[in-house]
């Protein structure tokens, strides 16, 4: 398996391109804008791309999918039947599934956003906005902020501390890293009712 990163400038969105060596076969995940260079690179290298995975149904991780569909004839999957107007295949909950010969693993997150879903390929786990290097999804509430905060906790720190995190937004991490730097996830010891200064 090789994985390919492009950012998008303009909101500074991550979007990965996951090739099969072996069968040439290649997924997007979170296409937040289709580029020539994205393009030149599915057709130089002779990649097929056969599926669009979905980490949720935000401008940032969906619009180009017009383009992709334009260009090519792709499978589409997200937990919001939504994505691609009824053409979507909707997960939900928890499970496996098998795409360009490669066994992908999906988990729902809720908080940043009702329809997150974690993908997990080899040993990377892609979770859109739910969880940065450092910190955790925007939510809307305390009680979304708490079932991010639970979810993380029990679905993605379970995974071994060496797990590559590559989020959508930021610089890629890992489990251990996020387990003893996230600041949202491991706030400063409170001294005197104020947080401790980090040294």
């Amino acid at each position: 398996m090789k994985i390919y990163f492009h950012m998008n400038i303009e909101n500074f969105s991550n979007c990965y391109l996951i090739v099969n060596e072996i069968s040439k076969l290649a997924i997007i995940i979170d296409p937040g804008k289709i580029n020539e260079k994205i393009i030149n690179q599915i057709e130089d290298d002779g990649y097929e791309l056969c599926a669009v995975l979905i980490t949720h149904n935000h401008p940032g991780n969906v619009h180009g999918l017009k383009t992709l569909r334009r260009i090519y004839d792709v499978d589409i999957y997200a937990a919001d039947g939504e994505v691609a107007e009824g053409e979507t295949n909707v997960i939900k909950g928890e499970g496996v599934l098998r795409i360009a010969g490669l066994d992908i693993v999906y988990f729902a997150l809720p908080g940043h956003a009702a329809d997150s879903i974690v993908y997990k390929i080899g040993t990377v786990l892609f979770t859109g906005d739910s969880l940065t290097a450092g910190a955790i999804g925007e939510t809307t509430s305390s009680y979304a902020k708490t079932t991010l905060i639970n979810g993380i906790k029990s679905k993605i720190f379970s995974h071994q501390d060496d797990t590559i995190i590559m989020p959508g937004h930021g610089p890629l991490t890992s489990v251990g890293a996020e387990k003893k730097y996230n600041l949202d996830l491991n706030p400063p010891p409170k001294k005197n009712g104020m947080p401790a200064r980090l040294i």
